[in-house]
Parts: C-alpha cells; sequence; structure tokens
C-alpha cells in the first residue's frame, strides 16, 4: 500500500496481491461480526424507513424498458472521456445524446 498526499487529501493505493495485514484485535472483531446474527444489530440511531417507502434507481425518470441495446463506434478519446467519469458512464452519454436531440427536434 502507498499513500500520495496532494494538499489536505490523503489518497491511499491498495496492492490487491499484497493487502494490508490485520491485528489480531482487528480480527477478532471481524470473526464477531461474522458470526452475529441479524437480529442482533442495533439499528437505534437508524431512522426507520416510511412503510410506503419505494425504492429506485437515481438518474433520468425514464423507464428501463425504453432502453435498446445498439452497438456504436466512438472515438477513443470521447469514450475515454466518458469512462473517466465513472460508473453509469453510459447513461450520460444517453443524456448527451438526448440534449442533442431535444436541441435539433423543432429545426426539423
Amino acid at each position: 500500500m502507498s499513500d500520495t498526499t496532494t494538499g489536505k487529501t490523503v489518497r491511499f493505493t491498495l496492492d490487491p496481491a499484497n493487502p494490508p495485514k490485520l491485528s489480531d484485535e482487528a480480527k477478532a472483531r471481524l470473526a464477531h461480526l461474522a458470526a452475529m446474527p441479524d437480529s442482533e444489530i442495533d439499528f437505534s440511531d437508524i431512522p426507520p424507513s416510511p412503510a410506503d417507502a419505494e425504492w429506485t434507481r437515481p438518474g433520468i425518470p425514464f423507464s428501463t424498458e425504453n432502453k435498446r441495446q445498439v452497438t456504436l463506434r466512438l472515438d477513443a478519446d470521447v469514450l475515454d472521456y466518458f469512462r473517466r467519469t465513472g460508473t453509469r458512464y453510459q447513461t450520460r452519454i444517453n443524456q448527451v445524446l438526448r440534449a442533442y436531440m431535444q436541441a435539433h427536434i423543432d429545426k426539423r
């Protein structure tokens, strides 16, 4: 593991081939937590979800049934840019294409 300090931000890089060693205390704590049944977990500091709560994906309010899988060739730099923006980059590409479409719909 190595750390790089930039200003006040410290970034750590974990080498999966060489994970950090756990102390005996940390190993005992993990073993205790793994053996604990769900019924013993203390949720008292977590507010309950409303009974009628409906969990949905964040993002564009479009149904997934509207999606179509296509093969599309993009320039490498364009694809790299969107991939660097993180997960769900394909959704962001779709948002850009939608904005272009909406800007040009009335001009047809």
